[in-house]
C-alpha cells in the first residue's frame, strides 16, 4: 500500500473506519451470535470474517500514513487491541476452557485482583535479577571483546571458551548456579550473566572490525593511538551491533531469569508465580504473570530502539529507517 500523507480528509476517512469498526466489534461481542450457547453458524463466522477484514483496513491506513512516530505507535497499539479482541470473542462464543486458554477479560481480573503479588515478583525477578544480569554480562561481554581485539593472541585462546557459554544448557546451569549462590535472586543473576556474555562478545568484535579499512589507516597517518582510535573511530561504528546484542541479551535475560527460578525460587518471582499457579490450575494468574514478563520485555526493546535512534543517528543503517 502505497504511503499516505497525513491530510485531514484521509486521517478523518481512517478514524472513521477505525470507530466503525470498534463499534462492530463492541456489537457483535454483545451480540446473542457470540453467546456460548448459541449454535455458531455461518452468519456469526461471516460476521467475525468481515470485522476482522475491516480491523485490517484500519490497521493498514494508519500503518501507512507518513509523519510523525505517534502513527507508528498507534499502528502497534490498535493491532494490538485487535488481538485481544478476537482472543476474547473467540474464547467467550466458543467456550473455551479457562484451564486451556482463558480470555483476556479473565487474565485482566486476575491481573487486579494480585496487583501487589505481580509487583513483588516483577521486583525480585526484573529489577534485581534481570537487569543485574544483563547490565554484568553485557558489559563484561563488552569488555573482553576489546580486550581481544587489543590483544589478538587471546582470539585463539579466549574466545572458543568464551564460545562454550552459549553452548551450555539453560536447564543444566540453573540448578548449579541454585547450589552455587543459593535460591535467591544471585543465582538467577548469575544464569543470566552466562546467557547474557557471549552475545556481546561476538557483536563488540564484529563492530570493531565494521570499520573501514581507508577510515583505520587515516587514523592511522595521523598517528592515532589505539584508544583514540576506538573512541572517534570504531566505537562509534560498532553502536548498531552493541545495541543490537543489547535487544537480545534483554530477551535472553527475561527467559533466563524466569526459567532459573522454576529450578529453585524463594516465594515470589514471575518464575516461581507461573510454576507454582499452574500446578493449581489458575491459569488466569498465570497468563497475568506471562503478560507482566511480555510487557516488560516489549518497552525494554521499545527503549533500546529510542537510545539507539538518538545514539546513532548518524549511521546509514539508522537514517535508513523512518
Amino acid at each position: 500500500m502505497n504511503a499516505l500523507h497525513p491530510t485531514p480528509s484521509k486521517l478523518r476517512w481512517t478514524v472513521a473506519i477505525i470507530f466503525v469498526g470498534f463499534a462492530m466489534a463492541w456489537t457483535l461481542l454483545n451480540s446473542p451470535l457470540a453467546d456460548p450457547q448459541t449454535p455458531k453458524t455461518a452468519l456469526f463466522w461471516a460476521a467475525t470474517l468481515g470485522l476482522a477484514v475491516l480491523a485490517l483496513t484500519g490497521i493498514r491506513r494508519l500503518a501507512a500514513i507518513d509523519g510523525a512516530a505517534l502513527y507508528a505507535t498507534g499502528t502497534a497499539a490498535l493491532f494490538g487491541l485487535w488481538i485481544l479482541y478476537f482472543w476474547q470473542l473467540l474464547g467467550v462464543a466458543l467456550d473455551v476452557p479457562r484451564v486451556l486458554l482463558p480470555t483476556p477479560s479473565l487474565v485482566g481480573v486476575a491481573f487486579s485482583e494480585h496487583f501487589s503479588t505481580l509487583e513483588t515478583d516483577f521486583v525480585q525477578t526484573v529489577v534485581r535479577a534481570v537487569a543485574l544480569g544483563w547490565l554484568l554480562g553485557s558489559g563484561l561481554g563488552f569488555a573482553v571483546g576489546i580486550a581481544i581485539d587489543r590483544m589478538p593472541f587471546l582470539q585463539r585462546g579466549l574466545l572458543p571458551l568464551a564460545s562454550l557459554t552459549s553452548t551450555i544448557p539453560l536447564v543444566g546451569v540453573a540448578p548449579i548456579a541454585v547450589m552455587w549462590f543459593g535460591f535467591d535472586w544471585p543465582s538467577k543473576a548469575a544464569v543470566v550473566v552466562l546467557m547474557t556474555f557471549f552475545p556481546m562478545l561476538v557483536s563488540t568484535l564484529a563492530g570493531l572490525k565494521a570499520a573501514d579499512r581507508l577510515e583505520r589507516e587515516l587514523m592511522h597517518s595521523y598517528a592515532a593511538s589505539y584508544g583514540r582510535t576506538l573512541w572517534s573511530l570504531r566505537l562509534p561504528t560498532a553502536l548498531p551491533y552493541l545495541f543490537s546484542a543489547l535487544k537480545v541479551n534483554a530477551t535472553l535475560a527475561l527467559i533466563g531469569a524466569i526459567v532459573a527460578e522454576f529450578f529453585g525460587s524463594p516465594t515470589s518471582g514471575l518464575g516461581f508465580r507461573i510454576s507454582t499457579e499452574a500446578t493449581k490450575m489458575n491459569m488466569g494468574l498465570v497468563w497475568a504473570a506471562v503478560g507482566v514478563a511480555a510487557v516488560t520485555g516489549s518497552t525494554v526493546y521499545a527503549l533500546l530502539v529510542a537510545m539507539e535512534r538518538r545514539a546513532a543517528f548518524w549511521h546509514p543503517s539508522i537514517r535508513g529507517k523512518k
